[in-house]
């Protein structure tokens, strides 16, 4: 019988303060690996870059020119945030292994040409936990680019065939009007655009979250679902991994 397959994204704003280089949040982190290591069976994590990763990319403007030492620092930064989310995660019960996107993964024109899910395959079957995080991987045009933990999980999601996929962030979903969207699909998605806003702190080389949002559609046009919750609010790891509806659904057209 084929394992139950979740993939969980925590974003970077959740686990550091974007507003100062290389800051975690350390007990947000640890409250966030217990809860993961409760509900790891089946499960692939990855997290977002933050403070770690955003304003190295930034400062070498990897987004539009090859720059080899700013590849270097960049990655190098974002594997030591990706180091002490595994250390938490070992330290709450969990198995995790560490797994790093420029090592295993090719973009063409910024999207994922080729990535190798062998291992993370046998990983999960196994009881291993993957831990990716966004990154900067080699690109067959620019050279090199930075890839979003956002295109990961969709990309993983169709990959691994995933019975659920949810994205924690700081806020309680997608928001319009100053309330929270139950559910956005591509017929409501142009009324609530307009207020999709980038992230807060040092600008998201990866887009904030209309970005998001967009990946997630593309994810729902192939009939795979996901969630948008606040990772920052205790218990909703939980929820979120067992289907319940604690932010806003996106699905594809009714």
């Amino acid at each position: 019988m084929r394992k139950m397959v979740g993939i969980l994204k925590i974003g970077g704003g959740v686990l550091t303060d974007k507003t100062k280089l290389e800051s975690p949040r350390m007990e947000t982190i640890e409250r966030i690996a217990a809860e993961v290591a409760s509900s790891s069976s089946g499960l692939v994590l990855v997290h977002g870059a933050g403070s770690f990763g955003h304003i190295h990319a930034d400062k070498y403007d990897l987004r539009e020119k090859f720059d080899p030492e700013g590849i270097l620092e960049t990655h190098r930064s974002v594997v030591r945030l990706n180091e002490i989310v595994v250390e938490a995660l070992c330290r709450a019960g969990a198995h995790p292994v560490p797994v790093h996107p420029l090592s295993c993964a090719l973009l063409q024109d910024g999207r994922i040409e080729d990535m190798n899910i062998g291992p993370l395959t046998e990983m999960i079957e196994r009881g291993l936990l993957p831990v990716l995080h966004g990154d900067v991987v080699m690109d067959r045009a620019r050279g090199a680019d930075i890839l979003s933990g956002d295109q990961i999980i969709t990309h993983l999601a169709r990959s691994l065939g995933a019975d659920v996929v949810a994205l924690g962030t700081r806020e309680d979903g997608v928001i319009y009007g100053g309330e929270v969207v139950s559910r956005v699909t591509r017929e409501n998605y142009h009324r609530i655009e307009p207020e999709l806003g980038g992230s807060r702190g040092v600008d998201d080389v990866t887009g904030g979250m209309r970005m998001k949002v967009m990946e997630l559609l593309d994810l729902a046009d192939d009939g795979i679902p996901s969630l948008i919750f606040n990772a920052g609010k205790k218990g909703m790891i939980e929820k979120a991994l067992e289907g319940e509806l604690v932010g806003t659904l996106v699905e594809g057209s009714s």
